[in-house]
């Protein structure tokens, strides 16, 4: 008896590829059986430039506020550096991430923690992935909270705030939730909020071009201290970096997006996600260096952890200040529905895995990640908290721990001593003292290293 096996993969005019598997078996050249199996294969729809709109918008968020803040604290050579370093390690990381989900045969990041450490692993992707998404949705809200109120004041010229509602931070945050954030966080595909990401991108390019117009301008109003050698080198080494470190890992982690970008790319392969993260984060790199210097050369030491507040103590009621402020306003709005997508799948991965769509799971999952963030909004007192946390936390796991541990146990056709693998625990090991040593303790362990 001969077994032929022979597989068809079919994809017409969009529709999903259905996978054919036959099996013939022939006694004496004679056909006998035919046993048929039909799959579908979700087949990406977004372009590439529209994935690639997605990935930075995932990337540029809140944290380009708080950049000129850093470069405050360690001076401009050290924080080039540090953003250099940064980028490409997170560049590096998402290499792995897309060679272990080839590997582990899985687009959801929870299923390849499951695969390599079990529940543990799969406990490990959520909670980090939550951590980090529920801070840069709780950054995003709070520049609503605190900049929509201004915004309002300058449009009618309020000198002081007259206790309004309309003015107020808890009642506008809310508002911006239920009238524009939970609609679009109701699509069911990443795909269409490309169009969104572009002009949240647009958005943020207008602010950065503004904040490099206002140099020169506002650094002759105010006092400017320091010398040429302490603004290029300002800054404790250990004490300034340690904290400049967590800004710049919140501001370039998009992990958690990655994979369900890459599943919603069309003519899904690496190679194309690949390059899609590379020219996405290379340009986020950029304008996080031009923001970061440029507000930094602005304000020097007087650089506030959120940028637009300092700006508002020269330009109060500025219409070129109002319009940049209207335009983070935007993108920071847009962005919230982006960041919520990977953490419904989270934990519709954890708490439902084998149940079909359900848009009423899907709105109430929405419906309470938004509720949770707004109230954690109202009762955190800055940003800088935000920022400091979550890029000292979750930040740190999702791209330096996990898709290094997730590498070491799952990649098995590499040597345990290949270069790979040992440049995989090389750049592991700069994170382990700071968090997760565990995790990739485990991987070690599982690896037999």
């Amino acid at each position: 008896m001969k077994l032929h096996l022979l597989r068809i993969k079919g994809a017409i005019q969009g529709k999903p590829a259905i996978r054919i598997i036959s099996l013939f078996c022939s006694v004496k050249g004679k056909f006998i059986g035919i046993f048929c199996a039909c799959s579908q294969q979700h087949r990406g729809r977004a372009s590439f430039g529209m994935s690639s709109f997605n990935l930075s918008n995932a990337i540029m968020g809140s944290g380009i506020l708080g950049l000129s803040y850093a470069m405050a604290n360690t001076g401009i050579i050290l924080f080039v550096v540090l953003l250099l370093s940064v980028a490409i390690l997170s560049l590096y990381s998402v290499h792995l991430l897309l060679k272990i989900s080839k590997e582990g045969g899985s687009l959801i990041y929870e299923k390849l923690g499951e695969k390599a450490f079990g529940w543990p692993g799969k406990c490990g992707v959520f909670i980090s992935v939550t951590m980090q998404n529920i801070g840069a949705m709780s950054s995003y809200l709070f520049i609503i909270k605190y900049e929509l109120p201004e915004v309002i004041r300058a449009f009618m010229k309020l000198e002081e705030s007259s206790g309004e509602w309309y003015v107020n931070g808890n009642y506008l945050v809310i508002l911006v939730t239920v009238g524009i954030i939970l609609p679009l966080s109701l699509l069911k595909s990443l795909g269409y909020l490309g169009y969104t990401s572009g002009f949240s991108l647009t958005c943020m390019v207008f602010f950065v071009s503004v904040v490099g117009d206002c140099l020169g301008i506002v650094s002759k109003q105010i006092q400017i201290r320091g010398t040429a050698v302490t603004v290029l080198t300002n800054g404790s080494f250990i004490l300034q970096t340690a904290y400049a470190i967590p800004i710049l890992a919140f501001a370039f982690v998009c992990h958690p997006e990655v994979l369900p970008i890459y599943s919603e790319l069309k003519d899904r392969s690496r190679k194309r996600m690949q390059n899609v993260s590379n020219i996405s984060i290379t340009g986020m790199l950029i304008m996080y260096l031009l923001a970061a210097l440029f507000g930094y050369l602005t304000f020097y030491g007087e650089v506030e952890d959120e940028l637009l507040h300092t700006y508002t103590r020269v330009y109060t009621f500025d219409t070129l200040l109002l319009s940049v402020r209207l335009a983070v306003l935007v993108a920071v709005t847009l962005t919230v529905p982006l960041v919520l997508f990977p953490i419904r799948s989270s934990i519709s991965a954890l708490l439902f895995p084998k149940r079909p769509f359900s848009w009423i799971r899907h709105f109430l999952i929405a419906a309470v990640i938004l509720a949770f963030n707004n109230l954690l909004v109202i009762f955190v007192p800055t940003i800088k908290d935000i920022f400091g946390f979550i890029g000292a936390s979750s930040a740190t796991m999702l791209i330096f721990i996990l898709p290094a541990a997730f590498y070491l146990r799952l990649v098995e056709k590499e040597p345990l001593r290949s270069p790979q693998k040992i440049g995989v625990r090389e750049v592991a090991a700069i994170a382990e003292g700071r968090t997760g040593g565990c995790v990739l303790s485990a991987g070690h362990r599982y690896s037999g290293l």
